[in-house]
């Protein structure tokens, strides 16, 4: 007897096999869970990256202001010591630059600071009393024609210009001084430092 049972139609599928949920709830999960974003770590907080550029720059700045004030420190160890100032010194005048006002004050010797055009910055103690005028009176006056006008002469003041002319004076001659005393035979140290500052100094014999 010829068997009775239909043959299947490959159309006919079972709501089972044709249920596209029948793919296996657990493959879906599993895929579903491949396809998340990997774990990665956390990165910084925005705030501390903030206050790490900021520590950074805190420290630079305090690097550059340490070195500042080793730079002023080498520089001020730079300078000479100036103990006691003579008319002698070989170095003299450098060591007018550095030196104290008191200590141009009362050194052993006239010394006048004067301009470019040879009014008067400082007059010393010594000189006042070499002249008879008071500093107070002197100060704001030109040396060579107001205050010392037997000087305003070649062989004084055309020294004095020239050395101001060419940037630099380093000249020592015998002079006689004549003004407001009688002739006193003194010795001139004329001087023109390295910051500009121009010297007339004054030995008596």
């Amino acid at each position: 007897m010829p068997d009775s049972t239909p043959n299947p139609d490959p159309d006919d599928r079972s709501v089972l096999d044709s249920d596209p949920s029948n793919d296996g709830t657990s493959s879906g999960e599993d895929a579903s869970s491949s396809t998340d974003a990997p774990d990665t770590e956390p990165s910084p907080p925005a705030e501390d990256a903030s206050h790490s550029s900021s520590d950074e720059r805190n420290s630079s700045s305090d690097n550059e202001s340490e070195q500042s004030d080793e730079a002023k420190s080498d520089a001020s160890d730079d300078d000479p010591v100036v103990e006691d100032l003579h008319f002698e010194d070989e170095d003299l005048g450098e060591k007018l630059r550095h030196a104290t006002e008191e200590q141009l004050d009362n050194a052993p010797f006239g010394i006048i600071q004067v301009d470019d055009e040879g009014a008067v910055e400082f007059y010393n103690q010594y000189e006042s009393k070499l002249s008879g005028m008071d500093p107070d009176e002197v100060v704001g006056r030109n040396f060579f024609t107001q205050v010392a006008p037997c000087t305003n002469n070649r062989l004084f003041r055309g020294r004095f210009k020239k050395g101001v002319r060419r940037g630099e004076l380093d000249e020592t001659f015998s002079y006689t001084y004549t003004y407001k005393m009688r002739p006193t035979l003194v010795d001139i140290f004329l001087y023109r430092d390295e910051e500009g500052d121009n010297w007339v100094t004054v030995q008596k014999y």
